[in-house]
């Protein structure tokens, strides 16, 4: 009698079966990926704060027969940058400008760098009033008499952070203060800041 063999046979998923398992993974991903990016991966402003303003210099000196004034001034902005996302945040070069009276008289760059996930980089940015922007200008000549000169400044970071080499997140950070400078206390004796961030 011959001896009987049973066959066995592998089985195989149906083509639709394959393809059903295969979208129902990617939309898993999907999913996966888009709750990491609400939560974990989700950006967080990169602030910059003014930690003060101070005069680094200052001469004025008035010419009365022309009423024309001679001004030598510099501020000193000490600034903190502060990444409160979990991956790093580079940033490109920034401004520093000076303003008096709504009229541009300085500006400074701010160089590059990186600061690291949760961390914070100190910095400080010398502004000073540009030779001559000021020597006409009858209401900075009244001011320096009065004793007490308004100027404002502002700062721009343009950055960007990058989580898990993929996910790039665009931001800019502001500041803008009002600084009142006594000229006879040679001081700041007031600033008021304020702080945004835009992506």
């Amino acid at each position: 009698m011959d001896p009987k063999c049973k066959h066995h046979s592998h089985t195989s998923f149906p083509p639709r079966r394959c393809f059903l398992i295969s979208i129902s993974l990617i939309l898993f991903l999907i999913l996966l990926l888009l709750i990491l990016g609400l939560t974990v991966l989700r950006p967080r402003h990169a602030t910059t704060i003014v930690n003060s303003v101070r005069i680094a210099g200052l001469e004025a000196s008035l010419k009365s027969p022309s009423l024309s004034l001679s001004l030598n001034l510099t501020l000193s902005l000490d600034i903190t940058a502060h990444n409160p996302n979990h991956a790093s945040f580079r940033y490109d070069e920034g401004s520093a400008r000076m303003y008096y009276r709504g009229q541009l008289v300085g500006l400074a760059a701010i160089p590059p760098g990186e600061v690291e996930a949760e961390g914070s980089v100190n910095c400080v940015v010398d502004l000073t009033v540009m030779a001559g922007r000021l020597a006409s200008d009858s209401t900075a000549y009244g001011d320096v008499i009065a004793g007490a000169m308004d100027f404002a400044t502002e700062t721009e970071i343009p950055g960007r952070g990058t989580v898990l080499g993929v996910f790039k997140h665009h931001m800019v950070s502001y500041t803008s203060c009002e600084v009142v400078v006594g000229v006879r206390s040679r001081t700041v004796e007031n600033s008021d800041c304020r702080y945004r961030t835009k992506f």
